[in-house]
């Protein structure tokens, strides 16, 4: 009998949508082996020089002047009309897949992956012989939640949050095929989990901090955005009870400034790290994260209770926007556009621990507990329609 295969369509824009597809495909590992084939691929980058260069100039302009992605992402979703009932750019690369591969299902965990993507797979296939899911990793609706995402042919659409979800139906996804999955995390980061003694250990031993003091995490995505050199003389000036770590991504740059800066301020106690593949750690080890709106990061940051700062220097994406006007309205986080407002909130928590409790408090009403295999079983059976494979399932406990 045939084997299972799963397509999976990802971009590199920014580094959430890749989490998401490494995340299911070591899930689908986990739980089944080699029963299922899981193949990834960089639709936009491997398809054709228009898409490849979109990605380009979104990362780019991520870096460097997040204000741009108001006219970029206006620009982009002229892809939902252009990709109405067809792939217009990058076809060839597609059907070249699709005819190779035969994929059972088709996962798109990309915006801009799904209108005419599943169009063109169902007349090459055979309408019954895929089918074709969504996950949208959202947080609320409204400006910033792409056209893109809403393909209402399609055969299962997931998302983060209820209100998320809510929003697809209002576009036209049909009602029945929709389900509510928050998380999508790789499976170390649910059963690498501290314990709060761990916790100190791991300050300790691994970071080299003091296990109790206030430890404020300065991420960035995976290309390095960052504003940690306005960040940093904010904590310095409570040295005696503050420390940090800080990530730098692939900015290789803003690494080896920050190894002299760490040399030449002794008396500030701080954890460096360029490229990290152990944030889930990083953040059980902080008492709250300065990053950006990108959805993994945040989801993740509620999932190990780090309350969220949101880094709105330079402006806000639309997608992010999507992301701080859930956690603004659910829990009250609060956004820094300048150096002045980050001072201002570490200066509040640090003669007012009580105010630095409220936040935290109200950021974990917005937590929740989610069974991980449900979205991956419920994935694989859509798939398996097809296929019709006897797969056995392994047991996972976290």
């Amino acid at each position: 009998m045939s084997k299972l295969r799963i397509l999976v369509l990802t971009s590199s824009t920014g580094g959430g949508h890749d989490a998401r597809a490494e995340a299911f495909a070591e899930w689908c590992f986990q739980l089944y082996r080699h029963e299922i084939d899981v193949r990834i691929e960089q639709m936009l980058e491997k398809s054709s020089l228009v898409n490849r260069s979109g990605v380009a100039f979104y990362n780019r302009i991520q870096r460097g002047a997040p204000w741009l992605h108001t006219i970029f992402y206006t620009f982009v979703e002229l892809l939902s009309y252009l990709n109405r009932n067809r792939v217009s750019f990058g076809a060839a690369y597609y059907l070249e897949v699709l005819r190779s591969y035969q994929p059972h299902l088709i996962l798109s965990v990309h915006d801009c992956l799904n209108r005419g993507y599943f169009q063109l797979a169902r007349q090459t296939l055979g309408a019954d012989r895929v089918r074709c899911a969504t996950y949208c990793g959202e947080f609320s609706g409204g400006w910033g939640y792409s056209r893109n995402w809403i393909e209402p042919s399609v055969d299962l659409y997931i998302s983060r949050t209820p209100t998320a979800r809510d929003y697809a139906i209002k576009c036209g996804i049909p009602t029945e095929r929709t389900r509510v999955r928050g998380y999508l995390m790789l499976p170390r980061a649910h059963w690498e989990v501290f314990s709060p003694e761990d916790r100190r250990r791991f300050r300790s031993e691994q970071l080299g901090l003091d296990p109790d003091r206030f430890t404020v995490f300065l991420a960035t995505g995976g290309n390095g955005a960052n504003n940690h050199f306005d960040l940093l003389p904010a904590l310095l000036v409570h040295a005696d009870r503050v420390q940090a770590i800080v990530i730098c991504g692939k900015n290789k740059e803003t690494y080896n400034a920050l190894v002299h800066w760490r040399a030449t301020h002794p008396e500030f106690t701080c954890y460096l790290e360029g490229y990290s593949e152990t944030v889930h750690l990083l953040m059980q080890a902080s008492d709250t994260i300065v990053t950006r709106g990108g959805t993994t990061t945040c989801a993740k940051a509620l999932n190990f209770r780090c309350p969220i700062i949101f880094n709105a220097f330079g402006g806000i994406m639309p997608q992010e926007e999507l992301t701080w006007k859930f956690f603004r309205n659910g829990a009250a986080s609060e956004k820094i556009e300048q150096a002045g407002d980050f001072n201002r909130i570490i200066d509040r928590w640090m003669t007012t621990p009580a105010a630095y409790q409220s936040v935290r408090e109200n950021f974990l009403k917005l937590r929740y507990e989610e069974d991980p295999t449900v979205l991956i079983e419920e994935l694989v059976s859509l798939g398996n329609e097809v296929v019709g494979a006897k797969l056995k399932r392994r047991h996972f406990r976290p």
